[in-house]
């Protein structure tokens, strides 16, 4: 029995001998290719994952952050304040009559341009001719009395002086003298009245501009200030009026003051652009809406600006000097302010900035130098000091040059 326990141990010690032998220099090899492994078997943990070497990381270790950058540009920038507006005419007079009578001519057709003083009514003038006649011939007889009296006066001083007269007789003749003349000065200041009067029945226009619809005709009786005979319309030069909010008031003050053409009016549809500028802010900040009401001045030679129509004004009130104009696109706002990523060095740097004004895709900025490389496209992926790496930007496709479509199915026939 002795003897059979012994031939099996022997054959089951050696084994054991070999596999020992066998383990250790596994451990070594892996121990010496990487000491990253050897040091966590030493320590009891589990092995660590070997770092490939050599490798570019991003964020967290992961690979390069693809972006794309501009560079920051320096030239003058234009602030401007937007507002949509209505075109309003200068002015625009109802023309009215200012005595009561019949209208026996009108000189102008609806919808023609007239000039100030231009003939447009005749009323019926009998009337007033008959009273200016009448007030002619009072004058006359008046003037003829006074004629009389100052001979009058003049025997009676005559015979004061040879003492056949009193003197009370001559005086007597010289107060019939001056109530004479006052009587023949009232009758010129009535034929004055009757002359004013008299014009009242040839209606002009009072300014140029667009007549408007003929609102009576010939036989239509007119009463003094109340009947509408027609509107004249101002369109050259005319305005543009609109609203600004409160905020925008002291840019709008400073457009006011300051010279050359300030403002620009663009109607829909392509309608045309005009160069005007601003002419009038209001006095008071209208509580309701919290806004301020404006106006700019257009010429209108085209009288292409019609009144109650729709414009888009631009009201240019400063102009930023040597600004650093970066795409708006590349401004983050997060929790430490406003920012942007510079890349130096083929890393993405954070840089604190200030948006000193901001219009459609442009923003003038502090805080970054002229020329310095601004990323625009994958900013949201990056984090301070992560590595980057440029897109390749698109080869731009020769003018006039359009792609056919593929004719995938065979040729027609």
């Amino acid at each position: 029995m002795t003897t059979r326990y012994t031939s099996l141990a022997l054959p089951l010690c050696f084994s054991i001998v070999v596999l020992s032998a066998c383990s250790g220099k596994t451990e070594t090899s892996a121990s010496a290719a990487n000491p990253q492994v050897a040091a966590s078997a030493a320590s009891g943990g589990a092995p660590t994952a070997p770092t490939p070497t050599g490798a570019a990381s991003g964020p967290a270790g992961g690979p390069p952050v693809s972006i794309t950058t501009v560079k920051a540009a320096q030239r003058d920038l234009a602030v401007t304040i937007k507002a949509t507006g209505t075109v309003t005419p200068l002015s625009s007079v109802d023309v009215k009559p200012q005595v009561t009578s019949v209208v026996t001519s009108v000189n102008f057709k609806e919808g023609q341009f007239v000039k100030a003083g231009e003939l447009l009514f005749t009323l019926d003038s009998r009337t007033d001719e008959a009273n200016l006649a009448k007030a002619k011939a009072q004058l006359a007889k008046d003037e003829a009395a006074l004629a009389d009296a100052k001979r009058q006066l003049a025997r009676n001083q005559e015979l004061v002086s040879k003492a056949f007269i009193s003197q009370g007789a001559a005086d007597t003749s010289q107060s019939n003298v001056d109530g004479l003349a006052a009587t023949v000065a009232a009758d010129k200041a009535a034929i004055d009245a009757t002359i004013t009067a008299l014009s009242y029945n040839k209606i002009v226009a009072a300014q140029a501009g667009r007549v408007g619809v003929i609102n009576v005709f010939v036989g239509s009786a007119v009463q003094a200030n109340q009947t509408t005979m027609v509107t004249i319309t101002q369109l050259d030069p005319i305005a543009v009026a609109f609203n600004l909010p409160q905020g925008n008031l002291n840019d709008a003050l400073a457009a006011l003051k300051g010279p050359g053409t300030l403002a620009t009016a663009k109607l829909p549809d392509n309608g045309g652009v005009f160069k005007g500028a601003l002419r009038f802010i209001d006095s008071v900040v209208d509580p309701a809406s919290g806004t301020v009401k404006m106006k700019a001045v257009f010429p209108n030679k085209e009288n292409k600006l019609w009144p109650g129509g729709y414009a888009d004004v631009t009201l240019t009130s400063r102009t930023i000097k040597d600004a650093v104009i970066i795409p708006q696109a590349s401004v983050v706002q997060n929790a430490r302010g406003t920012i942007v990523y510079v890349v130096k060095d083929g890393k993405a740097v954070l840089r604190p900035v200030k948006v000193l004004f901001s219009q459609g895709e442009e923003a003038a900025i502090s805080g970054v130098q002229v020329d310095e490389t601004v990323v625009v496209d994958g900013r949201q992926n990056l984090r301070p000091n992560s590595v980057v790496i440029e897109r390749a930007k698109p080869a731009p496709s020769p003018a006039g040059l359009a792609s056919a479509p593929q004719n995938q199915g065979g040729s027609a026939k």
